[in-house]
């Protein structure tokens, strides 16, 4: 059926459940599994709002962290695959929106699934910070599933 499942993962307790439900159904199907995590761009602007301190390389601090960020995502993704006996590889998307990271990576990769978790928010909360997976249901052209 699928051959090859993306996993989109922010290392969020709602993506886990993701990583393990994509990875149990790739191992399932004999699917290729590759997870994807996606760093937001940089808005120097909204980083000099945010701290008063002067940083001589912010945007070099900012790579650092959200490669440490991504390494930790991946560290918890690798130890679900080992844990499921399920081959995985990972892709670091940087300088994108969630949303719009994963639909590249999904492209690029030729994934015929898209998993991802969602957080349930509801509402007000909803409509105020949108919804990332809500966007990528919307746009992709393959089949997106969504564990809550």
């Amino acid at each position: 059926m699928y051959k090859h499942i993306l996993i989109a993962t922010d290392g969020s307790e709602s993506a886990a459940k993701a990583v393990t439900q994509g990875l149990a159904l790739a191992k399932a199907l004999g699917a290729t599994a590759t997870a994807v995590t996606v760093s937001e761009p940089w808005n120097f602007v909204l980083a000099a709002l945010a701290s008063r301190e002067h940083r001589p390389e912010p945007l070099a601090d900012y790579d650092k962290c959200t490669d440490a960020a991504a390494e930790r995502i991946f560290w918890s993704v690798h130890r679900i695959a080992k844990k499921l006996d399920q081959a995985c590889t990972t892709l670091h998307i940087k300088d994108r929106y969630p949303a719009e990271g994963i639909l590249e990576a999904q492209q690029a990769k030729g994934c015929d699934l898209i998993v991802m978790g969602s957080h349930g928010r509801r509402g007000f909360a909803k409509l105020l910070l949108g919804s990332q997976t809500t966007r990528i249901v919307t746009l992709s052209t393959t089949p997106v599933l969504v564990c809550r």
